[in-house]
C-alpha cells in the first residue's frame, strides 16, 4: 500500500486546483438536494414537524461549525505533513485527528442529549412541542459524533489532493437519504412510520455510511490511519496543532450566523415579510455560493502541500487563479440573477411585499459575490498556511466591524435597501483585504514551515 505522495507540488496550478474542484462541486451539489428533498418529505408530515425541525437547525449550525474547523484544523496539518514528504506523521496526524473529533463530539452530544427540555425552552419551543423536538434531536445527538468524525476523515482525503473519492461517499451518502427518507418517514410494509423521527434515523444512517467508507478508504487506499497506540506526548502534540487551526477555524463560522441574527432583528422592524424575503434570497444565495464553496474547500490542501515544499510561486499562482476565477463567475452571477430577478423570488412566495425584499436583494448583493468568493478563498489559504487567526480577524471584520454598523447607519437613509448595500460593501472591502494579506503571507510562511522536520515513528 503506497503511502499518499506530495501530488499538488509540481504540475500545472489550474489543473490540480479544477480537478480537484469538480468532484467537490458535485458532492456538495448533492448533499443540497438531499437537504432540500428532506425538508420537503418533512413539510408533507405536517407543519408541527417543520417547525420542529427549524428549532434544531442552531444546533445542526453549531454541529457544522465544530466539524468545519476539526476539518480545516485536520486538512492544514495533514497537508503540509504530505508536503514534507514525512509519511509516518501525516498518518499519525490523520488517526488522531479521529480520535480527538469523536473524543469532542461525544462529549457534546452526551451534554446536548442531557439538556435537550431547557435548551429548547430558551429556544422559544412551545411546551407542547419539546416532546417532538426531544425524539428528533436525541437521534441526532446519537449520531454526532460519527457525523463530525466523518467528515474530518474526509478532509484528510482531501489534505492529499484526492477530492474523488470524499466527494464519491458525499454522493452515495445522499442517496441513501434520499432512498431512506419516505421509508422510514412514512413506512413501508413492516416498517412503521416514524415521521420526523424517520427523518432522523436516515440522516443518522447515511452519515454513519460516510464514516464507516471514510475510514475503511484512509486505511486500505491511503495508508492514513494506524492502529498502533501513540505515544501520549506525540498524540497531545497533534491535537495541539490540529486545534491550532481548528478552533479559530470554528469560530470564524460561527461568527457568520450571530451577525445574520442582528441583522434579521433589523429588518423585523418591517415586519414578518421582509424577514421572509430576506430568507428567500438568502436561500438562493446559498446555492449561487456552491462554486466559492468548493473552491475554499481544495485551496487548503493545495497551500498547505506547497507552503512545506517551500513553493511559494505556486502558491502566488494558485491565489490568482483563484481570485480571477470569483471575480468573473461572481459578476456573471450577479448578472443572471438581476435578469432573474423578478421570477426567482416568485418560486418561493407570490406575496408582492416578501418578493420586493428578496428581489431587492438581488439586485444590489450578488454584485460583491465575487469579492465574497475571495475572502472564502483567502481565509481557507490561511488555514492551509496553518495561520489561522488572519482569517479569524477578516471574518469578524467583515460581519461585525463593517457589516452590522453601516448596515445600522445605511437604513437609517435607505431602508431595506440600506442594510443590503452594507453587505455588499463589506463583502468588498473585505475581499480585497484578504487577497492582500495573503499573498503577503505566502513567503514567511514557507519559510517557516519548510524548516525539517524529523520524521515520527509509530510506536507499537
Amino acid at each position: 500500500m503506497a503511502s499518499p505522495q506530495a501530488r499538488l507540488t509540481e504540475g500545472s496550478v489550474g489543473r490540480h486546483l479544477v480537478a480537484m474542484a469538480v468532484p467537490v462541486l458535485f458532492g456538495i451539489l448533492t448533499m443540497m438536494l438531499q437537504s432540500f428533498i428532506d425538508m420537503w418529505f418533512i413539510g408533507r408530515v405536517g407543519d408541527r414537524e417543520l417547525a420542529a425541525l427549524s428549532f434544531a437547525f442552531p444546533v445542526l449550525m453549531v454541529v457544522t461549525s465544530v466539524a468545519i474547523g476539526l476539518g480545516a484544523g485536520t486538512s492544514s496539518v495533514v497537508a503540509r505533513a504530505i508536503g514534507a514528504n514525512n509519511h509516518p506523521r501525516a498518518r499519525r496526524l490523520a488517526t488522531d485527528s479521529l480520535i480527538l473529533s469523536f473524543g469532542i463530539t461525544a462529549a457534546m452530544a452526551l451534554i446536548g442529549a442531557l439538556t435537550i427540555w431547557p435548551l429548547f425552552r430558551l429556544l422559544g419551543a412551545p411546551e407542547d412541542m419539546i416532546p417532538l423536538i426531544a425524539g428528533y434531536m436525541n437521534i441526532l445527538y446519537a449520531g454526532v459524533p460519527f457525523v463530525v468524525v466523518g467528515m474530518v476523515a474526509m478532509s484528510s482525503m482531501r489534505a492529499t489532493g484526492d477530492t474523488r473519492l470524499p466527494s464519491m461517499l458525499m454522493v452515495l451518502a445522499s442517496v441513501t437519504n434520499i432512498i431512506l427518507d419516505p421509508i422510514l418517514i412514512f413506512g413501508v410494509g413492516p416498517i412503521p412510520a416514524m415521521g420526523l423521527k424517520g427523518a432522523a434515523m436516515a440522516g443518522l444512517l447515511s452519515r454513519l455510511s460516510i464514516f464507516i467508507g471514510a475510514v475503511y478508504l484512509m486505511k486500505t487506499r491511503q495508508d492514513l490511519v494506524t492502529f498502533n497506540k501513540p505515544d501520549k506526548r506525540e498524540m497531545l502534540s497533534s491535537w495541539g496543532d490540529i486545534l491550532h487551526v481548528g478552533i479559530p477555524a470554528a469560530g470564524t463560522n460561527a461568527i457568520i450566523p450571530i451577525a445574520t441574527g442582528v441583522i434579521t432583528a433589523m429588518l423585523a422592524q418591517y415586519g414578518p415579510e421582509a424577514v421572509a424575503g430576506f430568507g428567500v434570497a438568502s436561500r438562493v444565495e446559498s446555492l449561487t455560493l456552491v462554486l466559492f464553496y468548493t473552491l475554499s474547500a481544495v485551496i487548503g490542501p493545495f497551500v498547505g502541500q506547497n507552503v512545506s515544499a517551500n513553493l511559494p510561486d505556486r502558491i502566488y499562482r494558485a491565489l490568482r487563479f483563484c481570485t480571477v476565477f470569483c471575480v468573473g463567475s461572481g459578476l456573471l452571477i450577479a448578472l443572471l440573477l438581476a435578469l432573474s430577478g423578478e421570477f426567482i423570488p416568485g418560486l418561493f412566495s407570490d406575496n408582492i411585499q416578501v418578493t420586493s425584499v428578496a428581489r431587492t436583494f438581488l439586485l444590489i448583493v450578488p454584485i460583491s459575490y465575487g469579492a465574497y468568493g475571495m475572502v472564502m478563498v483567502m481565509n481557507a489559504s490561511f488555514n492551509g498556511m496553518g495561520k489561522p487567526m488572519p482569517a479569524v480577524h477578516i471574518s469578524v471584520a467583515r460581519m461585525i466591524v463593517i457589516y452590522v454598523p453601516l448596515a445600522y447607519v445605511a437604513e437609517q437613509f435607505f431602508g431595506v435597501a440600506g442594510i443590503f448595500c452594507a453587505y455588499m460593501a463589506a463583502n468588498i472591502i473585505t475581499g480585497v483585504i484578504a487577497y492582500a494579506w495573503a499573498r503577503s503571507s505566502v513567503k514567511d510562511q514557507c519559510d517557516i514551515h519548510a524548516a525539517p522536520v524529523a520524521p515520527v515513528t509509530d510506536v507499537a
